[in-house]
């Protein structure tokens, strides 16, 4: 019995009187086939990469093929399994005219079938999806332009057999809402964005710190009490004159025995006008303050700060006690780096590298900003923010000059302290001792 009856009959159907015009039509219409593969596959990866963004600035410059393709984009699936269904059609098809070409001038049909398979295999694999779809992933904006007419076409074209697919998938797969994009995904997007030349790094900075702006609590950006400038109601008027000249800030916090007790924030302009006026009392020129938790969000304090339309907020902790304070400029820091004016010393140099294992670092500097300059993925939670305070929170008291100890594999030595914090610190990383091989 005959194993390829169908071939056979095809065979017979079509031999002509001339088999050099059969062979020249098979095989322009293999070589069409191949070309309309090629195109579907550039469909599917061009449509499936292309940017929203940059096809939206061409609509905006006035493209209507770019309006086009957008609308398209709304009914992406639609538009997906036209080119999937494109291309198995076509690829169907190649098979079979492959098999009836090479089954015209190889006399075993075993043997013309293999032949056919390998070569429309290969054409396929090569003309039809590697270099079609790298292509078109090097541009997907310019191909999609260039396609969207015919693709406009061949939806309506084969719009019973999509309409079905879409009834299908409604179906069996439950609609879902569609997954949000994380902060960590937005930030890898921003640093691919910047290593491929889209924006610069000042650009990305700025993007990365809008991003994690509300994941920032008060307490990682408030000057820590102790670091507090802060004026008595019952200091006199020369001393609080020269705490104004000696910081140069514009307001400072005025506390009633203790700084537990903040009664208000006294302005410097309102300070001197009183002077002018030989208004001794600074209870009754200074403004009212207000508090904020230590565990709040930057962002909501940023639209507390600007409702009260206050430029200081004194951060308490959870027993009502003063834990530091925090100013406008300090929030907005985070989204766009350090802000100097004239008046601003130099700037604290918060970490310094001796050398490839040795650092020393300020006991005000933020602990999670040494561990990550360090190259260190500490995944442990700590009470304190600072360096500083790690040290103490370490030791459990406040430790002397030339106290240590371990973490890890950091050798960390106080080399400058006061009575009341840890001011410097000498961090030294201990290369990892690799474990013996087994025998």
């Amino acid at each position: 019995m005959d194993s390829y009856p169908l071939s056979q009959s095809l065979l017979s159907a079509i031999e002509p009187a001339n088999p050099g015009l059969a062979y020249t039509g098979l095989t322009v219409a293999l070589i069409a086939l191949i070309l309309l593969s090629s195109f579907f596959g550039a469909v599917e990866t061009a449509y499936t990469s292309v940017s929203r963004i940059r096809l939206k600035n061409m609509e905006n410059n006035g493209s209507k093929r770019a309006k086009k393709v957008l609308k398209q984009l709304e009914n992406f699936d639609r538009v997906l399994n036209t080119a999937l269904i494109g291309n198995n059609l076509v690829n169907i098809t190649a098979a079979t005219l492959a098999g009836i070409l090479f089954a015209m001038f190889i006399l075993n049909e075993a043997a013309s079938a293999i032949v056919a398979t390998a070569v429309v295999t290969l054409a396929v694999l090569i003309f039809g999806d590697i270099i079609p779809k790298s292509m078109a992933k090097e541009n997907p904006e310019k191909f999609t332009l260039f396609a969207q007419p015919a693709v406009g076409a061949l939806t309506i074209l084969f719009w019973p057999l999509t309409a079905l697919f879409s009834l299908w998938r409604k179906i069996y797969k439950p609609k879902t809402a569609a997954a949000a994009v994380k902060g960590d995904e937005l930030i890898t997007i921003v640093e691919e964005a910047e290593e491929e030349g889209e924006i610069d790094s000042h650009e990305s900075q700025l993007i990365r710190s809008a991003i994690e702006f509300d994941d920032v609590e008060l307490y990682d950006i408030m000057t820590p009490r102790v670091n507090m400038v802060a004026v008595e109601d019952t200091d006199s008027i020369d001393h609080i004159a020269g705490a104004f000249a000696e910081t140069d800030f514009s307001r400072l916090p005025v506390y009633h025995e203790t700084t537990d007790v903040i009664v208000g924030i006294l302005h410097e302009k309102d300070f001197y006008a009183a002077l002018r006026e030989d208004k001794k009392d600074i209870l009754k020129v200074m403004k009212d303050g207000i508090c904020l938790s230590r565990n709040m969000k930057i962002s909501a304090a940023l639209r507390t700060l600007q409702k009260a339309k206050k430029h200081m907020a004194i951060v308490v902790d959870e027993f009502g006690g003063t834990s530091g304070l925090v100013t406008l400029e300090d929030i907005l820091e985070e989204l766009v780096g350090e802000i100097y004016d004239e008046h601003d010393d130099e700037e604290e140099v918060l970490l310094k590298k001796l050398d490839e294992h040795t650092f020393v670092v300020s006991g005000s500097s933020s602990l999670e900003d040494m561990f990550e300059e360090m190259d260190l993925d500490i995944r442990e939670e700590f009470e304190s923010a600072t360096v500083g305070g790690w040290v103490t929170e370490e030791l459990q008291r406040i430790p002397l000059v030339g106290e240590s100890f371990s973490y890890q594999n950091l050798d960390i030595v106080v080399t400058k302290a006061s009575p009341r914090k840890v001011v410097e610190v000498k961090v030294v990383i201990k290369e990892v001792e690799e474990e013996a091989e087994e025998e």
